[in-house]
Parts: C-alpha cells; structure tokens; sequence
C-alpha cells in the first residue's frame, strides 16, 4: 500500500502550470509529495500551486542557467531533490520542405535542449545525494510518425535516447531516469487537432481503446515510475498511448 506513497518527498514538476504537467503536480501532492511547479508560466503555476500548497515560480527550460539555479532553489528551499517531472514540449506541425529555421530550432530548443538542460541539472544534484528519480515526456513519435511531424518526431526520440544515456551515467549513484510516452492526449498542445472533428476522430479510432486520453490518465504512469514501486526500473520508456504502438493496422480483415 506504501508503494506509491511520496510522503516526504521533494517533487519538482516542470510544466506544471497546465496540462500534462499540472494534472501530475495535483496527484503528486496528493500523494503526499511536497511539490515545487516551474513553468514558463508563471502565473499559470501559481494558479495550480494554491490549491494544493505547493510553492511555484518561472522557469525558461531553454536557459541552462535558469535552470541549475531553479533546481538549486528547491534543494535550499525544500532540503533535498527526491523526483523531477519535465513534461513541457511544442510542436510545428510542417512538411520539412516547408520547414523554416526559426521553427526548427524553436522546437528543438525546447523539446530537446530543454529536456537536456533539466536532466543535467537535476543529475548533477542526484547523484551527489546518491538517490533520486527523473521522468522525462516523450511521445508515441518517437517510434511512429506522420506526414508534418519531422523535428517533433525527431525531439521526441532523442529524449528517448538522452534518458537511457543518463540511467547509464546515474545509475550508480542509485539515481534513476525513465520516460513517458503518452498517446494523443487531450490538452493545449493538442487544442487545434480537437478543433478538427475529423481529425479528432481519426487518432481516437487509431488507439486500441478508440479514444483519447485526458491528462489525468498519465499521472499514474508517471508517478509509477517517479516512486519507490518502480525501485527496479530505470532507462526504460513507458508508453501510455491507449495501444497505438501495438496496433499497426488499419483494416480489420473480414471475419475478424
């Protein structure tokens, strides 16, 4: 019963000012987790931070330094670093003909440089305290793609491959570093697929559950892997994707 217990915990959720990231900042805390929100937003995290009481302030995860400083903070403030959730992502959904260089490095700025800049900062922390654990979000794109997905698609498996460096460098000093994987999920970055009635549609029929998820549905596989009853999993990424990876047809035959 203690398994997914956090009490005593010190949790660092970035993104958690909407989203993904706000949904797991609630259950976080509401396993008993003291929990720090940084978002770019920053009135957006305090807003998720009051009802649950935990503190919140602005961070650019594009800015390394903003980010050590951010991570140094709680360790002051809170005493140690025990969890750190990064979910913040952006996506330009363009053909790579059409592709412009400011897009490009916009999303691989944060998708990629900031997942990295989170991940060296919190590692560097952990593994002098010789414990800790690190979620990192990527995305069913990092295995499977679509026409328009080209840089997101590409972010989202380097996370893939930054996580499983990291659980190799970390893990003996008993840091653990893992990813999720979500499915379509209903949140602003998705808002204008939602817009879409057909599109919208066409990713619910493609999971094997026939429909999206809402962020609540990824709190518990992040807070699986942030917590002791996931004490033996490391460098490893969990797809919470409603079995769109496994399914890879789009017919089913006759007699089926």
């Amino acid at each position: 019963m203690n398994l997914f217990d956090l009490t005593g915990k010190v949790a660092a959720v970035i993104g958690g000012g909407s989203g993904i990231g706000a949904a797991v900042a609630r259950g976080a805390a509401a396993q008993g987790a003291a929990v720090v929100i940084l978002d770019a937003n920053e009135v957006a995290a305090q807003s998720v931070a009051a009802p649950i009481g935990a503190a919140a302030a602005g961070l650019d995860i594009r800015d390394a330094r903003a980010v050590a400083a951010a991570i140094d903070a709680v360790v002051r403030d809170r005493g140690s670093l025990d969890i750190v959730i990064c979910t913040p992502s952006i996506n330009v959904r363009k053909p790579i003909l059409q592709y412009a260089e400011e897009e490009f490095d916009r999303v691989v700025e944060v998708n990629l440089k900031g997942s990295f800049n989170v991940l060296q900062a919190a590692g560097r922390v952990m593994t002098a305290q010789r414990r800790g654990s690190i979620v990192i979000f990527s995305s069913i794109r990092s295995q499977v793609v679509e026409p328009g997905q080209s840089v997101y698609a590409m972010t989202k498996a380097g996370i893939v491959q930054l996580v499983r460096t990291a659980a190799a460098e970390f893990g003996a000093f008993s840091v653990r570093v893992n990813a999720v994987a979500p499915g379509v999920v209903e949140t602003p970055l998705t808002a204008p697929i939602k817009a879409h009635a057909d599109w919208y549609a066409a990713y619910a029929n493609k999971s094997a559950l026939k429909r999206w998820a809402t962020a609540e549905e990824m709190v518990g596989p992040t807070l699986f892997l942030a917590s002791d009853a996931a004490s033996y999993v490391t460098g490893t990424i969990l797809f919470a994707d409603g079995g769109w990876t496994a399914v890879d047809g789009r017919f089913t035959p006759p007699g089926m």
